[in-house]
C-alpha cells in the first residue's frame, strides 16, 4: 500500500491510497457489500455507474456461506464478484458477536454459532486472517474483542487488553504468512477500542500505534448507541494519537452528518449499511435532506429525487414513478433507490475532498448545513 497526504484544511485531509486494484483518493465511503454483492447492486454499478474504488466485505458472512475456500476456487473476491477495484474485509468479530444467539469471547478468540444453521464455529486472530487471505481482500481488519455500551469499566479495560494481544499475534502472524508468500498484497489495519471512556481510549490507541508493522488504523466500538455528541468528542480524542501517515477509518458510521463531522475531526475512511438499508426503506438522501418517498404527496410530483443530482436514477425517473415502484413492492425500486443513495454518498465525499483541496471546507461545512435547514 502506498499512502500520501496531499493536502490539510485544519484537521481535514485529503489523501491517496494506492493498492494493488486501484487508487482511493480520500475521504472515501466504502459502500457495504456485506455477503460480496452490496444489495441490489452488481459490479458494472459498482465500478461503471458509481465509480466505487473499494467496497466493503465481510469475513463472517462469506465464511459462513459461500466458504472461503470456494471463494479462493475463483481467485478471490476480485474473480468471484466481478468487481475490479479494492475490497475491504471486516474480520466478522461484530457478526460474530451480535447475530449470534450464543457468542463468547476467551482469551485466544471467539466461540459463535452461525446464524444460517446452528453450527458451532471459532474465531481467532489468526483464523480470521486465513480466510482473508483466501478472500484476497486489499485490506484485512484484524480481529478485536468489542464491547456493547454501556459497558462496565472492568470490562471495557479486559477488551482493551484482549484487542492488544489479538493486534500482536495477528501482526506476527501475518509477518510470518508474507514470508511465506500468502499475503504479500494484502494490507492489514488494528482496531482501536475503549468505548467512549478517553483514558481506556488512550491506552489502546498508543499500545497498537507502537506496532508500527500496521497499514492503518480504525476506530471501532462507535455508533453503538452512544449520542452523537458523545461520538463526535471520542473521535476528536482519538485522531490526534493515531499516525499522520497512515490512513484512519471510523467504522461503521454513519449519516452524512456523520461524515462531515468525522471528516472535519481528522478521519480518511468510512462505511455504512445506511444509504442501501434506507433506501429499501424508502428513505432517499438528498442536498437538502432526506425524504421518504412512500409519502403520498409524491404520486403525481414530475420532479427528480434531487434536482442538484446527476445520478442515474435522477436523470431519467420521477419521484411519481418511484413512489409507484416502492407502493407496488417493484424490485427496480430497489437498484433505483440504492443507486441513488449511494450516488449521494459518494459525491458528498468528493465535494469535501475538493473542498479540502481548495481550502474551503468550513464554508463547505456551512454551506452544507445551510441547504439541509431551507
Amino acid at each position: 500500500m502506498e499512502f500520501q497526504i496531499d493536502k490539510t484544511d485544519g484537521n481535514a485531509r485529503a489523501c491517496t491510497i494506492t493498492t494493488a486494484h486501484s487508487t482511493i483518493q480520500t475521504p472515501v465511503f466504502m459502500p457495504v457489500g456485506t455477503a460480496g454483492s452490496v444489495k441490489s447492486l452488481d459490479a458494472i454499478d459498482m465500478d461503471e455507474m458509481l465509480g466505487a474504488q473499494i467496497i466493503l466485505g465481510n469475513t463472517y458472512h462469506l465464511y459462513l456461506r459461500p466458504n472461503d475456500e470456494v471463494i479462493k476456487h475463483f481467485g478471490g473476491l476480485h474473480g468471484f464478484t466481478g468487481f475490479p477495484n479494492s475490497f475491504l474485509t471486516d474480520s466478522g468479530g461484530f457478526q460474530a458477536f451480535s447475530l449470534s444467539d450464543i457468542s463468547k469471547a476467551d482469551a485466544n478468540g471467539i466461540t459463535f454459532k452461525s446464524h444460517i444453521d446452528g453450527s458451532m464455529h471459532y474465531f481467532t486472530p489468526e483464523k480470521v486472517l486465513d480466510i482473508q487471505y483466501n478472500l484476497n481482500s486489499d485490506i484485512m481488519m484484524i480481529l478485536d474483542d468489542l464491547v456493547a455500551l454501556p459497558a462496565t469499566t472492568e470490562r471495557i479495560a479486559l477488551s482493551i487488553k484482549r484487542t492488544t494481544d489479538w493486534a500482536e499475534r495477528a501482526i506476527v502472524y501475518h509477518q510470518k504468512k508474507k514470508s511465506e508468500g500468502v499475503g504479500v498484497h494484502q494490507n492489514i489495519f488494528a482496531i482501536i477500542q475503549g468505548g467512549t471512556d478517553k483514558a481506556f481510549r488512550r491506552i489502546s490507541a498508543m499500545e497498537l500505534c507502537a506496532m508500527e508493522a500496521y497499514d492503518g488504523f480504525a476506530i471501532g466500538g462507535l455508533s453503538v448507541g452512544e449520542s452523537n455528541a458523545l461520538m463526535y468528542e471520542t473521535v476528536q480524542f482519538v485522531t490526534p494519537l493515531m499516525p499522520k501517515d497512515k490512513p484512519r477509518y471510523l467504522m461503521g458510521v454513519g449519516t452524512p452528518e456523520d461524515l462531515v463531522e468525522n471528516v472535519e475531526r481528522g478521519v480518511d475512511m468510512f462505511d455504512c449499511v445506511m444509504p442501501t438499508r434506507n433506501a429499501r426503506n424508502g428513505s432517499l438522501f438528498t442536498s437538502f435532506g432526506k425524504i421518504s418517498i412512500k409519502n403520498a404527496k409524491f404520486q403525481r410530483d414530475e420532479s427528480p429525487l434531487d434536482p442538484t443530482c446527476d445520478c442515474f436514477t435522477c436523470k431519467h425517473y420521477s419521484r411519481g414513478y418511484l413512489h409507484h415502484l416502492y407502493r407496488a413492492k417493484e424490485l427496480t425500486y430497489f437498484r433505483l433507490a440504492s443507486l441513488h443513495n449511494l450516488h449521494y454518498y459518494l459525491s458528498l465525499m468528493k465535494q469535501m475532498r475538493e473542498a479540502i483541496l481548495e481550502g474551503r471546507f468550513a464554508s463547505f461545512k456551512t454551506e452544507f448545513y445551510a441547504k439541509r435547514a431551507k
